[in-house]
């Protein structure tokens, strides 16, 4: 990472990425990656992809068909954690080749356009000194970006202020500044401090508490101005739909390796566009502004720049906004040395 991420778990200064390859006997190859978050999950998440490709080896490329196999093969396991993670990146390969099959893009595949999708930066801007987070604002703003987020969760309410304070005191006027506690919080010192910061002009709040608590989460979203935004952690569609029953949040934002790939964000940007709720992405920004840009409600595009160090053509950001290339697939290739240079498994 070019920049650490400073947050309440811990601080994250490499970024553990698994590459996927998927082969047809067509000769396509669809691409997708996943963020493994500890490097030494990484071998084990490859050895659950072993068992996807032996079990979806020859079936014809049909993502839902694939996705309910895999679901029968690993039910008394249980699709949780790295299952999911391995079945969610297969999925996005499975529909990356679909459309580099078709010569499109993958947005043109779901039924629209290659454009651009409002996108807010999400580098660094971890914990750490107000003075020094004001900084990195600053420098965050480069490429045109209009929203920056900031993570929060320090020892104590005072200092998640002065952080507050002194990001927003630098920012321009027209920069919209969101929040992330990162489940730092229990529900009562969420309430103290989501209280203290609801005027603060802050764009949303997220995840203040444990992801699932959503009893706690929909007394927030009742008492808070400031919209509370959760869903990185939706554990496929199933447990959006219930987040979504109990008013957990005003805003969501699924994961793709979590929510079930391509798959599953479309049940989920039903879910969110049945409701209404403005729905945004979770890291891997390559493949979610295509997804985003065929989203009812769609919101806001995280941008990480994690993965660029490995793509031969990085993602574009012009002012502010993420531009989908008009490339087929998802528009992803390995730059093969910088993979040979950062190889770890």
């Amino acid at each position: 990472m070019k920049l650490p991420l400073g947050t309440s778990a811990g601080t994250l200064r490499s970024a553990a990425l698994l590459l996927i390859d998927l082969e047809t006997e067509e000769g396509v190859t669809g691409r997708s990656y996943l963020f493994c978050y500890l490097r030494a999950a990484a071998p084990a998440i490859s050895a659950m992809l072993t068992e996807v490709e032996r079990t979806a080896k020859g079936d014809r490329l049909v993502p839902a068909d694939l996705w309910g196999k895999l679901a029968r093969r690993f039910k008394l396991i249980g699709v949780q954690g790295i299952v999911r993670m391995a079945m969610s990146g297969f999925d996005v390969a499975c529909w990356d080749a679909l459309a580099v099959a078709a010569d499109n893009p993958l947005v043109t595949l779901l039924g629209g356009q290659p454009c651009r999708v409002r996108a807010y930066n999400s580098n660094g801007l971890g914990l750490m000194a107000p003075e020094a987070a004001a900084d990195e604002a600053e420098k965050l703003l480069e490429g045109g970006f209009r929203a920056v987020k900031l993570r929060l969760g320090y020892p104590t309410l005072a200092a998640d202020l002065a952080a507050v304070r002194a990001v927003r005191k630098r920012l321009p006027d027209g920069i919209e500044l969101m929040v992330d506690f990162n489940q730092a919080l229990s529900a009562a010192e969420a309430l103290e401090r989501c209280r203290a910061i609801d005027s603060e002009g802050i764009t949303w709040i997220e995840e203040p508490i444990r992801h699932d608590d959503f009893r706690s989460s929909a007394a927030l979203a009742r008492e808070l101005t400031t919209p509370v935004q959760i869903g990185e952690n939706f554990s496929l569609p199933e447990q959006m739909a219930e987040a979504l029953e109990a008013k957990a949040c005003d805003l969501v934002m699924p994961d793709l390796e979590r929510i079930g790939g391509v798959t599953g964000w479309r049940r989920a940007a039903s879910l969110a566009a049945e409701r209404k709720l403005p729905m945004s992405s979770h890291l891997f920004p390559e493949t979610s502004a295509h997804l985003l840009a065929v989203t009812p409600t769609c919101h806001y595009l995280e941008y990480v720049d994690w993965a660029n160090a490995i793509l031969a053509e990085p993602m574009k950001i012009v002012d502010g906004d993420a531009v989908i290339p008009d490339r087929p697939g998802s528009a992803m290739s390995w730059n093969e040395e910088a993979v040979k240079r950062y190889l770890i498994v």
